[in-house]
């Protein structure tokens, strides 16, 4: 069903890893002056000791990723995850309703548009919880580059994790808008400041725009 794109209430912002979805999300706040929702802040929140998604975590992970203070072991718990798809699915199976369903009651609690960071929106199949998809785009060698520059990996694991989520081209191809962060920052800049102009004007003539 094609969306309604005059009603725009929630705005889900996501990408790939290392796209540079984060840093899109917040110069488009500053612009719009609006507020954000982080589903990566609502899942640290769940995973802390004793919330809910760490009572979860607990039913479907080794008790060896987990700390001797019992903390979850933050750092060994996202290796496991990049190398082993069936722990994914697992951790996935109890931990998104939670994620999705603080995150549906954020949106419903704001009085105006709001910008939603979903890095695994499509992952996880909630392309339809908001009113409007912006993916963040970058080639993969760039995404590549930063992941093993922000993270001080491999270019090996830089990859597993990149082959962990779904192909970024395919995001691109479905998403309402496209936001280019392939190379220049101020090239980003433009490209966010002409979808900013859009969302203050609260109108379009076409369902997507490939080009901002």
């Amino acid at each position: 069903m094609q969306k309604d794109f005059k009603t725009v209430h929630s705005i889900g912002i996501t990408g790939g890893i290392g796209s540079g979805k984060s840093r899109v999300c917040r110069q488009l706040t500053r612009i719009c002056n609006l507020p954000e929702i982080d589903l990566d802040r609502i899942c640290r929140q769940l995973l802390q000791k004793d919330e809910p998604g760490w009572q979860a975590l607990t039913t479907v992970v080794d008790e060896s990723l987990f700390l001797p203070d019992g903390e979850l072991d933050r750092k060994g718990f996202r290796q496991a995850l990049f190398s082993d798809n069936e722990l994914r699915a697992r951790v996935d199976a109890v931990i998104h309703p939670l994620a999705r369903s603080a995150t549906a009651s954020l949106i419903a609690a704001s009085d105006s548009m709001v910008l939603v960071e979903i890095p695994l929106l499509y992952e996880a199949g909630w392309q339809d919880d908001v009113d409007m998809v912006v993916v963040v785009y970058a080639l993969p060698e760039v995404c590549r580059q930063r992941i093993m520059e922000r993270d001080c990996v491999s270019a090996k694991e830089a990859g597993l994790a990149m082959d962990a989520q779904y192909s970024l081209e395919k995001k691109k191809e479905n998403g309402d808008v496209v936001i280019d962060n392939s190379g220049a920052w101020q090239n980003t800049c433009t490209q966010i400041q002409n979808l900013a102009e859009w969302l203050r004007c609260n109108e379009i003539k076409e369902k997507r725009y490939d080009k901002l």
